[in-house]
């Protein structure tokens, strides 16, 4: 459970900014990284509720860094 935890915090926010340096739109990136997640949920992988919330969380975090990376990119 605890390598659960530990990917659940890290993982979401990283694909998201790796997305949003791939296509270059943070908002694309966030749904991108979202269907991933939906998909994992959907088999199984997501269990409780806590990893939910902490997905949600990093992807929060996430999508913050690359709205502040997108941000600099164009100054």
């Amino acid at each position: 459970m605890i390598d659960k935890i530990i990917m659940a915090i890290f993982l979401p926010g990283f694909l998201v900014v790796f997305f949003t340096r791939v296509t270059f739109n943070h908002f694309l990136g966030l749904g991108l990284t979202v269907a991933l997640i939906a998909a994992s949920a959907y088999k199984g992988y997501t269990h409780t509720w806590p990893l939910i919330i902490i997905d949600a969380a990093s992807l929060t975090a996430g999508f913050w860094l690359s709205n502040r990376m997108m941000k600099a990119r164009k100054a």
